[in-house]
């Protein structure tokens, strides 16, 4: 998790000194004898509980809010809106944060990987998440998996390569903010390049995909009898004599040739992918601009290869991604950075609140409505993807905007003056 800042530093301790003086305050409500304890007893329950609203309102020290016992003081400071929930939070809604300092890192020696499945976060059925390292030079070795790899880059450079159902080849050079997709059951590999390699997300549209249980070209061949190698490729059988033992993963190997020599290569007796697998997001004008922030979206409408959707988000601090759902698809997230709230309502009373840092997961099932909010004093960017390749939202100002004002008022009592200047068209970020 990303370290405190200095005003999670002064919630600490603050809540360090309301314990210290816990100890007098009960000693001294002790002393007070039965008469006082028969005085607040004869208040009326409604009194007790604005009198305690009153004193915990911003602080939190009634006395029925405090934790002498064992607390996770660092946490606690980090997760505000779980230690105290907003007074609208209701329900035994589950938890939809997972963050990916608690996944296993698996380190090699050209890189690391680890994983959030649903293994990790129950809720999240319908897709996985993956981060990856590889170093200048390191390769992901050549592989595929059944399910679909849409891809994030989120530092360096990085040369990817693909061989599609019809074998037309595909190679090229991504960069920072930067996308893929890789299809399920696509042949394809990764490897960093200079200066530093590359750091990227791959998210997969199946929430039990595993990371380590991957179709590797290394493991296969192993696995297969020398004779029938020799037989399939029409060579003698000595040709794979140094066939690795076991799997390579990732591993470090020289930085590959120039792009153009390597396109030049694997393009002859064939052509290139019909549909380039690569999208230069970095390079892509936003969708929606507005004052509190900007969205770029991307779907199948401007990315024909993908069949998995998303919207690269940007949140100045103050700003909201504005009360919304999606209709057709789970939202799987991802925190580059910054920091963010967010409540998902669950229908039938049930409402969460819950924190999110750079690094973390987020999950809202289908159609359920939610917001995210930049807590922070910098920009929140944050990634929303849905194993669709469709993009979809409903806002709530859209729809009330395109309600009878009157029917409306009649709900919620806002008066139909407030109704009618709700923007008619999606503001997405507030302010707009």
């Amino acid at each position: 998790m990303a370290n405190c800042d200095n005003s999670d530093e002064l919630k600490i301790e603050m809540i360090d000194d309301e314990s210290r003086n816990e100890s007098i305050s009960r000693r001294s409500f002790l002393e007070k004898g039965s008469a006082a304890l028969a005085a607040i007893a004869s208040l009326p329950v409604l009194a007790v509980g604005q009198q305690t609203g009153d004193v915990s309102a911003d602080k939190h020290t009634a006395i029925n809010e405090t934790q002498p016992g064992p607390r996770n003081k660092a946490l606690d400071a980090m997760e505000p809106d779980s230690v105290f929930p907003p007074g609208t939070d209701e329900g035994g809604q589950p938890p939809f944060k997972y963050p990916f300092s608690f996944s296993r890192k698996r380190v090699e020696e050209g890189g690391w990987t680890r994983q959030v499945t649903v293994r990790d976060l129950a809720i999240s059925k319908k897709v996985a998440g993956v981060e990856m390292r590889l170093i200048k030079g390191g390769v992901r070795e050549l592989h595929w998996h059944v399910s679909a790899e849409w891809a994030y880059m989120a530092y360096g450079s990085a040369r990817i390569t693909a061989v599609d159902q019809h074998g037309h080849a595909f190679v090229d050079d991504v960069s920072a903010g930067d996308l893929w997709l890789f299809p399920g059951g696509i042949p394809h590999s990764i490897q960093g390049l200079e200066p530093d390699g590359c750091q990227f997300l791959l998210v997969f549209d199946d929430g039990n995909f595993n990371e380590f249980a991957t179709f590797l070209l290394t493991d296969w061949m192993h696995h297969t009898p020398k004779e029938v190698l020799a037989k399939n490729f029409n060579v003698a059988e000595s040709t794979f004599n140094n066939v690795p033992a076991r799997e390579l993963f990732i591993f470090p190997r020289d930085l590959p040739r120039p792009l153009a020599e390597e396109q030049k290569q694997v393009y002859e007796g064939t052509s290139p992918v019909q549909k380039p697998f690569s999208f230069f997001a970095s390079k892509m004008q936003p969708t929606k601009v507005t004052a509190g922030g900007s969205v770029k979206i991307v779907d199948r409408k401007n990315f024909p290869a993908t069949n998995i959707a998303a919207a690269i988000v940007t949140v100045k601090p103050g700003g909201l991604r504005e009360l919304h759902w999606h209709p057709n698809e789970d939202e799987w997230q991802y925190y580059v950075k910054g920091r963010a709230r967010m409540t998902v309502f669950a229908a039938a009373t049930h409402a969460r609140t819950m924190d999110f840092h750079e690094g973390d997961v987020g999950y809202v099932e289908k159609s359920m409505p939610h917001y995210i909010e930049n807590i922070g004093d910098t920009d929140l960017v944050f990634l929303e993807v849905f194993p669709t390749p469709e993009y979809q939202d409903i806002s709530l100002a859209e729809w009330l905007a395109h309600t009878p004002s009157r029917l409306v008022d009649q709900h919620i009592g806002t008066g139909e003056d407030f109704l009618s200047k709700i923007a008619k068209k999606e503001v997405v970020i507030t302010p707009e």
